[in-house]
């Protein structure tokens, strides 16, 4: 089988790489740090997300943006009732936990194949 090379700009380099970073640091923010490198991705996503204008990466910044923010609001919403049966439903925290790692694998998988998101 024979493999395709992928010409691309400088520019389009460093944001594919920036793009990686951001996926793992969110991935590792979720697994290792309770969110605090999240944030700090979430931080590179704004600040880069421009500089991305009509990339495909544009695409997966938009998307880890998204992500963090969905993510956010469906953990608020299942603390209410975990709150509320003093923690029997706590289990509830891993279905927007288990979301968010999902979309992070995925975007990973599409940025690596050189995919947008659509």
């Amino acid at each position: 089988m024979a493999q395709i090379e992928i010409v691309t700009t400088p520019d389009e380099q460093q944001l594919r790489k920036v793009a990686l970073l951001d996926y793992l640091l969110h991935i590792a923010g979720l697994l290792l740090s309770m969110g605090i490198l999240s944030v700090v991705a979430l931080i590179i996503n704004y600040v880069k997300r421009d500089d991305a204008d009509g990339t495909i990466y544009r695409s997966h910044m938009d998307w880890m943006i998204a992500t963090f923010w969905w993510t956010l609001f469906w953990v608020v919403i299942a603390f209410i009732p975990a709150l509320l049966s003093f923690g029997l439903l706590s289990f509830l925290f891993l279905v927007p936990c288990l979301w968010f790692l999902y979309r992070m694998v995925k975007g990973l998988l599409r940025l690596l194949d050189g995919r947008p998101i659509p």
